[in-house]
């Protein structure tokens, strides 16, 4: 895991984990940052406790399988994403001890998650079948699933354009889309709970679910690889990270970009590429909204974008 000083821009510290670290989700109490390292389909995962005060690791907790964990909306459970097994496992916040597990086997490569505004029920993405597994939290059981259909035409995956000065930029010429299922990765609800939008790496874009009816009613294009999605600290916004590429191993200097959508119309306001070229992915947004951070998934750096601008 690296530290960055936000101010200085500065890797100040770098320290081991466990091994294939995948994602750092803060507690429901946010005072523990965890790593999770699912040891890539090994059997040693773990979960590596981080003092967000101080920025030091704690002792390694073992826990199978943890590619990505979330907290249920009430904080009695955190729920570690057991990918290879395809099962949630419902842990004890703190000591991470086995409280119970939900089987979802019709969702290969279950990944990234939000839940209902009423916390009875948490969508997943099912990042191998193109779907997403909505599951009743209530009665631990999956409520069912939801194909995402493939949009007609995608971007076709080139090389980043050189930035030509006053010229409004644009993600790059589409083609025909051929690809039979999606590759789902982040999801976010909008602020009222009525959608949910769903980044697409296969896609190039943004699928728009009402929660309700669990049915798609739009598609938004953004770039090529849409991978991580950050509200903005106001809730106006949804900050869309397009790693430019639709492969799991991506080359460098690819087509990324960043497109803004306004969540009341959802219109794009604005698109936002990385100059000479990048692979823009997972991040956040700073405590005072003004900027966006985003580590690259190929490009071995972290970008960091001025939301006012």
């Amino acid at each position: 895991v690296y530290v960055v000083d936000p101010v200085a821009m500065k890797v100040v510290d770098r320290f081991n984990v466990g091994i294939g670290p995948q994602h750092i989700v803060p507690s429901w109490d946010l005072r523990t940052l965890w790593v999770t390292n699912n040891a890539e389909g090994r059997t040693d995962g773990s979960l590596t406790p981080i003092d967000p005060r101080t920025g030091k690791p704690g002792k390694s907790i073992p826990v199978d399988d943890p590619y990505n964990m979330y907290y249920s909306p009430d904080g009695k459970s955190a729920i570690v994403v057991a990918e290879a097994r395809k099962r949630l496992d419902f842990r004890d916040p703190k000591t991470m001890a086995m409280q119970f597990s939900i089987d979802t086997p019709g969702c290969p490569g279950i990944n990234h998650a939000d839940f209902s505004i009423d916390g009875r029920f948490a969508f997943f993405t099912c990042e191998f079948s193109g779907s997403v597994a909505k599951i009743d939290l209530v009665n631990r059981k999956v409520d069912g699933y939801l194909q995402l259909q493939m949009p007609s035409t995608r971007f076709k995956e080139t090389k980043a354009p050189r930035a030509v000065a006053g010229k409004v930029w644009e993600p790059g010429e589409t083609e025909i889309c051929t690809v039979v299922k999606g590759m789902p990765q982040d999801i976010r609800s909008s602020p009222d709970g009525k959608r949910f939008f769903i980044a697409d790496m296969h896609a190039d874009g943004v699928h728009v679910i009402d929660i309700e009816s669990f049915k798609k009613v739009a598609f938004i294009s953004t770039g090529i690889g849409a991978h991580g999605l950050y509200p903005s600290r106001d809730g106006k916004s949804l900050y869309v990270a397009n790693r430019g590429s639709h492969k799991i191993h991506g080359p460098k200097l690819g087509n990324g970009s960043v497109t803004v959508i306004d969540f009341a119309t959802e219109k794009i306001t604005a698109r936002w590429p990385v100059p000479g070229g990048g692979s823009p992915d997972m991040g956040n947004v700073s405590g005072d909204g003004k900027w966006l951070w985003l580590a690259a998934r190929y490009d071995d750096v972290i970008y960091r974008f001025d939301t006012t601008t």
